[in-house]
Order: C-alpha cells, then sequence, then structure tokens
C-alpha cells in the first residue's frame, strides 16, 4: 500500500552506518527472538513471571506521551505495582529529546520519531513473548518500517490516524471535500490570518500530497521522498501559504482547541483528537474533520522503551496494558483513532466507533501517508536525491521566517 510502503531495507542499512548494532549488543543475559536480535535490556527479566516480580521491585515507570495516550493508569499500577509517570510531548523532536535525556523509561512514538531512536539505539527491540496481547494486534499494523528492522519487532504498535481537514462550519461551506482550501490563492485569500497549520517540518508532507494530486507532472509518489525539484515546489506553497497568514500550532493542542472555540481559526489541519474535543464541547463548536479527496498525511504510534531504561520490567507490563482491549477502547475513542487490537470494538461506548474510525477497513488507508524520516535513498532509481532530515527543518525554519 502506498500509505504503508516498506523501506525497511533501506533502514536496515542506514541503521548499520550509525552503529544501530550497538543497540542489540547492548545488555547482559541471554534471548533472541526469531530474527536473531538480542532484546536484551540490563534488569529485564527472563520470563514474564520474572518481569512480574521484577516490576514489584522497580515501583514506577515513566513515560513520554502523546496529550491522552495514558489511560487505566491506576488499574495499571494497582495490578502491577508499577506507578506511572507521564510527560506530555509537544513534538516527535520533543519526544526524542526527552528520551535522550535519559529520565523515561519509553513512551508512545510516531513514525517520524521512530525511525531516527532504532537507526541511533535510543530504543531496544522487544521480545513479544513477554507481549500477552501481541496476538491480538492487527497483522498489517505489525512489521512496519516505522515499528519495526528486518522482521525485528522494536516497540507495541498503538493506534493510528489520519490528520483531519477541520474546518467550522459556521464559515467554510459544508460540503467542501478538498485541502484546495487552504493551499489555494483565492482560498487563502478567504481565510487569512485563520488557518491552522501544524508547527513541524513534517508538515512539508502535506504539500506534497496535495501536489500529487494537483501537479501530477512532478511525479511525486511518495510524499516523505522528494527530490530537489519536488521538494522545492511543496516549499513554495508552504511560503505562499504562509505569506497570507496562518496560525500555527504546536503540539500543545489546547492553542488550537481554544483558537477553534473563538474563531480566531477556522479551517486548517489537525489530529482526530481536537475535532472530538470541540464536538464533545459544551455547548459544541460547529466543525467537520474529515479526510479530503486528495489523501492525507498520518500517523503509526508505537510504545517504545529505552534502551537504558531504568525500570523495563514495568515498561513491558505498561506496553502490554496499552494494547489490551479495555485500555484500546478507551484511548482510542478519547483520542478519535483507531485500535490496533480489534477486540476492543466491542468495549467502546459508541458502538459505531471502529467502523467511524475505519479499524479494520484497509482499503480506507491507502491514500493515508504515515509518519516517517525522510532521508537520502528516495527508495527507486532515482538514488539518493532526496531531501533528508535536516533538509525539512532547515526549510521549515526558512518557510516561517
Amino acid at each position: 500500500m502506498k500509505g504503508r510502503r516498506t523501506r525497511v531495507a533501506r533502514w536496515v542499512a542506514f541503521a548499520l552506518l550509525i552503529g544501530a548494532l550497538s543497540i542489540v549488543a547492548a545488555g547482559c543475559g541471554g534471548g533472541d527472538d526469531e530474527s536473531g536480535a538480542s532484546t536484551e535490556i540490563e534488569g529485564l527479566g527472563t520470563s514474564l513471571d520474572d518481569i512480574k516480580a521484577n516490576a514489584q521491585d522497580e515501583g514506577e515507570v515513566n513515560l513520554v506521551i502523546w496529550p491522552g495516550y495514558a489511560v487505566l493508569t491506576d488499574e495499571f499500577t494497582a495490578a502491577t505495582g508499577c506507578k506511572v509517570n507521564t510527560k506530555d510531548g509537544a513534538s516527535s523532536d520533543d519526544m526524542i529529546s526527552l528520551l535522550q535525556s535519559g529520565a523515561y523509561d519509553g513512551g508512545s512514538f510516531s513514525g517520524n520519531a521512530t525511525v531516527r531512536m532504532m537507526a541511533n539505539g535510543d530504543v531496544a527491540p522487544i521480545n513479544t513473548d513477554f507481549i500477552t496481547n501481541w496476538a491480538d494486534i492487527q497483522e498489517g499494523i505489525q512489521n512496519q518500517p516505522y515499528n519495526s528492522q528486518e522482521g525485528q519487532a522494536f516497540g507495541v504498535p498503538h493506534g493510528r490516524g489520519p490528520n483531519y481537514l477541520m474546518f467550522r462550519t459556521d464559515q467554510v461551506p459544508e460540503g467542501t471535500d478538498s485541502w484546495n482550501v487552504i493551499w489555494d490563492d483565492s482560498e487563502l485569500a478567504k481565510y487569512k490570518g485563520k488557518i491552522s497549520i501544524y508547527d513541524d517540518s513534517i508538515f512539508i508532507a502535506d504539500a506534497a500530497v496535495y501536489l500529487m494530486a494537483t501537479q501530477p507532472d512532478l511525479g511525486i509518489e511518495n510524499p516523505y521522498e522528494l527530490d530537489e525539484d519536488q521538494f522545492n515546489a511543496a516549499v513554495d506553497l508552504l511560503k505562499t501559504q504562509a505569506a497570507a497568514g496562518v496560525n500555527y500550532w504546536p503540539g500543545d493542542v489546547a492553542k488550537q482547541i481554544a483558537e477553534y472555540t473563538n474563531g480566531d481559526s477556522v479551517v486548517g489541519t489537525t489530529w482526530p483528537y481536537q475535532y472530538v474535543q470541540l464536538t464533545a464541547a459544551d455547548p459544541p463548536v460547529a466543525v467537520t474533520g474529515i479526510k479530503p479527496k486528495e489523501g492525507t498525511t498520518g500517523w503509526s504510534d508505537t510504545w517504545m522503551i529505552y534502551s537504558k531504561a531504568e525500570h523495563p520490567n514495568c515498561m513491558y507490563l505498561w506496553m502490554d496494558h496499552m494494547i489490551s482491549p479495555e485500555a484500546q477502547a478507551l484511548v482510542a475513542e478519547g483520542f478519535g483513532e483507531a485500535p490496533v487490537n480489534l477486540k476492543a470494538c466491542e468495549l467502546t461506548k459508541d458502538q459505531n466507533h471502529c467502523a467511524t474510525f475505519h479499524a479494520d477497513d484497509e482499503a480506507w488507508w491507502e491514500d493515508v501517508y504515515y509518519w516517517t524520516t525522510p532521508v537520502a535513498d528516495c527508495g527507486d532509481d532515482r538514488g539518493e536525491v532526496c531531501k533528508t532530515q535536516e533538509d525539512w527543518e532547515a526549510a521549515w525554519t526558512e518557510i516561517k521566517g
């Protein structure tokens, strides 16, 4: 599928170049998974019973999370003896920095963070034998380039969702179904100063998705694999948008929610979480969140363990907890995403939640392009001429002025 184009082989080579094999060399004791990669972390039990016993001694787990991702924490503590401490991340870059500080045992990360962390050795491969709910994870979410290397799992899939086009229906025509409302000059003039844009270089991919549909001569097939001409076209589009006046919202979703509530923003890109919060408010805000006809970017998040975790046993139990049907139901409904454990669908308050969020409709996800990390290798006969993460970050700084 387009949205899940496999780049495992290239990422393995990249990881080797910068020393990611240090991950599998770390730790003491035995235990390899089917791919032959060591899944050990110092202090981790060698059986599930060991892990449960060790967790009682550890007594806590420290997590970096996307807002709203940690649920049933009191129940988890009662069952395991591990107190849950969380820190919300503002962006993928912020979350990487937090994990690298050494103060956290792991967290929930999107693909534009996970790939870098696997390559850097920040996160460790996992032994899925110690994850009791692993068998219930949808196969289509397992063994993806953003959560594994060469068949070796580097985390527990959490959930997935699209980046919506959201607009206030009292300000934007209710039948709007295209991203042109935030890109075309005539539309920009209508909503000048009230366009809400995610403040991260990964948003360059959103411009590329629009160009894929509207300028096919550019030849863009993957919005994260952009050569110079394709990249420059996306950057130029973003500069035009920025000049029209936009409101950048950071990972702190409260800012965007407040702007839509008071009318400072009326159209833009968002996560389903903000849409859910706005429509559930009292009184609700008149907004619609959709996947436009051109497709969209999206995210498939993963719980990963820090390679030097201080509380690895509690972290393993936490990863298992977060893919239990009960936890999946709560977080999927609260955040507005599709669970990866379909047993959760029977437990959501809204019995139509999984249908609404296309949990088992793989065809719907064909034109959702999950966040990943841009690298020089274009993945085709163009070779290593595509723009890298560093190029994207430099361009984003220039775009914002």
